[in-house]
């Protein structure tokens, strides 16, 4: 049991690492199976991931478990974290419910009311809600029975928002034809991007800068392709006031870290632009943690490993940047190439990788040769590869060189490529040395949730920093 225990714990934190696209089914099983072994766990690393982790999914399936748990203080706990999640969220929580639990429990409808309730009693709150996600907000008041206030009603049943209501406003700047009375519509009610865009019939540069001046930086960057196509970067001062946004998602927590590199090549920016959006990723990557140990990447470059050179170079940015001492680089097939780097950023790392390209056989211990005979000390390697280590010097017995004759003893993280066998993971564990792996399926939005692998002195201080954060409580339970 114990075994069985610990390899469903390491598989479900691999798990946390990938997006499942909004196919929750990908990963409800592996959450199931992980409750019901070792629920403690489950129930602590749920709160611990609504903080630290990034995938939306992820956090719908850990809160629709909690709801539905037999755990009295899992059911608190997912009450709790329900309340401050989106409504979309909300929706989708309540439709795993019902797909993969086949049940809603009262105390589940309970929470949902409460949720539905605040917002109600806000109509500040509920009007954004309603304009953003009225479909959600909808099925949850008739998927649940939950039966709306005369207002709500009004809003999303009856389609006769009352005056006042942002809802109202909206048809109001559907209306206005002058674009000064746009931009006033749009700056007073901080119409979203989204909703304004559909109200308005062409974005004039007042209207776009009264659009933009009400986004939110990760609506900015969300958006950038579309603000780009209406010719918001053509105008000195939208894109000046794009630019201010820019600027200040680099410190806003609601910006995801690759979020911003991806918009640079799907809007087509100028190189300028593109900088600043790469400080951005930068800048997010940073907040994640430091690694202080000091790490080696070993990059796989023998044939068909092109997708381990793009994730070596992406993997080499991103933790280079938050790394307290030199990260060492090696890329391999059956000889190690060094690899250096003049700067932290990616261009650094891409000319670095500029003239490496995949072809021969595989030697993975090669590189830890070399590090061995040049006396390179570390505690960590990520080794990207398949693992089809089919030439000596081989990396299990190169490991337990280096580990020799060094005195250390480095955890070992694969990160798993293109058709990847288990054999060197089978090696490392048959020797009794700390590995774990993820497996990389092309999305380059997962890399920084290998941080915190990274960042913690090791595995087991991360499962105790897991284990140490306390399930919440509601207000009413904490003063009783």
């Amino acid at each position: 049991m114990l075994s069985t225990e610990r390899d469903l714990r390491l598989e479900i934190m691999n798990s946390l690492l990938t997006p499942p696209h909004r196919d929750l089914g990908k990963v409800a099983e592996v959450h199931k199976e992980m409750l019901e072994l070792d629920p403690i766990f489950y129930g602590h690393l749920a709160v611990w991931y609504m903080t630290n982790g990034d995938v939306r999914d992820h956090k719908e399936v850990f809160v629709g478990n909690l709801l539905g748990s037999e755990l009295a203080e899992h059911r608190e706990a997912g009450f709790v974290l329900l309340q401050s999640l989106p409504p979309y969220q909300v929706a989708r929580v309540i439709k795993f419910m019902k797909q993969h639990l086949n049940r809603v429990p009262r105390s589940t409808r309970t929470a949902v009311t409460t949720y539905l309730r605040t917002r109600e009693q806000n109509p500040r709150l509920f009007d954004r809600a309603a304009l953003r996600a009225k479909k959600a907000l909808k099925s949850l008041y008739a998927g649940l029975h939950i039966r709306p206030d005369d207002r709500a009603d009004a809003v999303l049943f009856k389609n006769n928002p009352p005056e006042g209501s942002l809802a109202a406003a909206v048809k109001t700047l559907a209306k206005a034809a002058d674009p000064v009375d746009q931009a006033k519509a749009i700056l007073e009610n901080k119409i979203p991007y989204t909703v304004a865009v559909g109200a308005v019939n062409q974005l004039t540069p007042t209207v776009l800068v009264a659009l933009i001046d009400a986004m939110s930086p990760a609506e900015v960057i969300n958006n950038l392709k579309s603000l780009s196509a209406r010719g918001a970067m053509d105008n000195d001062e939208v894109k000046q006031l794009i630019e201010r946004k820019l600027e200040a998602a680099r410190s806003d927590n609601r910006v995801s870290a690759f979020k911003a590199k991806v918009a640079a090549k799907a809007a087509g920016v100028s190189a300028e632009t593109a900088e600043k959006l790469a400080q951005v990723t930068n800048d997010q990557i940073k907040a994640k943690g430091r690694i202080k140990r000091p790490t080696a990447l070993l990059v796989d470059k023998s044939s068909s490993m092109n997708d381990a050179i793009e994730v070596g170079k992406q993997l080499a940015a991103l933790v280079s940047g938050i790394c307290d001492t030199e990260l060492v680089v090696y890329a391999f097939d059956t000889l190690p190439y060094e690899i250096k780097a003049d700067g932290r950023e990616l261009s650094d790392w891409e000319r670095a990788f500029s003239n490496i390209h995949s072809s021969g056989a595989t030697s993975i211990g090669a590189p830890l040769e070399a590090m061995r005979k040049r006396l390179q000390k570390v505690e960590q390697i990520v080794l990207i590869t398949d693992e089809g280590d089919n030439t000596p010097p081989y990396f299990v017995d190169a490991y337990e060189r280096y580990a020799r004759e060094l005195a250390v003893a480095p955890n070992v993280l694969i990160v798993k490529v293109g058709r990847a066998c288990d054999y060197v993971e089978r090696g490392l564990r048959q020797a009794r040395v700390q590995v774990d792996t993820f497996t990389f399926r092309g999305d380059y939005y997962s890399l920084p949730n290998l941080i915190p692998m990274l960042s913690r002195p090791s595995r087991l201080d991360l499962l105790l920093e897991i284990l140490g954060t306390p399930l919440p409580l509601r207000k009413e339970a904490i003063a009783s």
